[in-house]
């Protein structure tokens, strides 16, 4: 049987039921890095996770099993961080050409004016 990733973490976190036992499929798709990534977003799990981390060769079966027997039952919850956004980047490079560290080094400096005038220059009208 497939499982999801919330599947490995509500049993990881909250029922502590074994669902990796006996089922090779289950072992196949436990993700290590992103429940990594997932129990280091807690602070009474983030030492597991670095453990975690420092020993990557251990295969996901043991992996799965140390968070599922070392940590406490509880609800755990933390939105997934996502990157931020910035309005006027892909104008900068559009216009000026520039990769994207060049183009948020670029977009420090310009003024609203500036911009607004590269956004006039670059509209092809129409709809988008």
């Amino acid at each position: 049987m497939s499982y999801k990733l919330t599947d490995y973490l509500y049993s990881i976190n909250q029922s502590k039921k074994n669902i990796l036992h006996g089922d090779k499929e289950a072992v196949k798709g436990y993700p290590p890095f992103i429940i990594n990534k997932c129990m280091s977003h807690h602070i009474d799990s983030i030492l597991y996770a670095n453990e975690m981390n420092m020993h990557p060769e251990l295969d996901k079966q043991m992996q799965y099993d140390f968070f599922i027997n070392s940590l406490k039952p509880r609800k755990r919850f933390a939105p997934w961080a996502k990157k931020e956004t910035l309005e006027h980047l892909d104008l900068v490079k559009q216009y000026y050409g520039y990769n994207h560290n060049k183009a948020l080094a670029a977009l420090r400096i310009l003024t609203n004016s500036d911009l607004e005038t590269i956004a006039k220059l670059l509209d092809t009208g129409g709809t988008r």
